[in-house]
């Protein structure tokens, strides 16, 4: 596992409530799933995907992303790509405060790439957070498995890639993201717009 440039001081002084961190998934999240993507150019966020984000860093709730990428042990990308990818969501979206990335295929039977916990726990650790107080939001089965073996909660949101039994398996759904964030955030979900970075266009 590589974690890209986690970044310190996080705020833990969330209401007592609230989770103290909230970690994404990347491709079919936050952003479109644009199969082993190395180029920054095809990256679009996915619909309301930055008012959530917003709406959680409102809170002062440290936000992160937890992403397997086995294009990279397939040959399809290197790591280079993958943090230059990494580097356009960040100018999407605000700097995230850990990226925690399994380099791993399927066949490496690692303990980060999703749904073991791997990544959940790595990026908790960086943030100094208890996983029992950690949500995580994905597309697919393999997101919220992850959460449930780390002893986080999961939240799913389902694409068009998703699979019924994925759905009917996961405890806790919503349409899309920013309805994820309500119902992770409940009556103290701020009011906000998205706030687009200057270096985005």
């Amino acid at each position: 596992m590589f974690e890209a440039s986690p970044r310190a001081g996080a705020d833990h002084g969330a209401h007592p409530a609230l989770p103290r961190a909230v970690l994404f998934d990347r491709d079919g999240t936050l952003v479109a799933d644009v199969p082993y993507n190395g180029d920054p150019r095809r990256v679009t966020p996915m619909p309301s995907a930055r008012e959530a984000v917003a709406a959680v860093r409102a809170l002062g709730i440290p936000v992160g992303v937890v992403s397997n990428q086995s294009g990279v042990a397939r040959g399809l990308l290197t790591r280079s790509q993958v943090l230059a990818v990494r580097e356009r969501v960040d100018g999407l979206f605000g700097p995230f405060a850990v990226w925690a990335v399994c380099p791993h295929g399927p066949r490496d039977a690692c303990g980060c790439r999703k749904p073991a916990p791997g990544l959940v726990l790595a990026a908790c650790r960086h943030l100094g957070v208890s996983p029992g107080r950690t949500v995580v939001i994905g597309d697919i089965g393999a997101d919220v498995e992850a959460a449930r073996a780390a002893g986080a909660r999961g939240v799913l949101v389902p694409t068009g890639r998703t699979l019924r039994e994925e759905v009917a398996a996961a405890g806790e759904t919503a349409p899309d993201l920013l309805a994820a964030v309500r119902l992770v955030l409940g009556d103290r979900t701020p009011a906000v717009a998205a706030t687009v970075p200057r270096s985005a266009p």
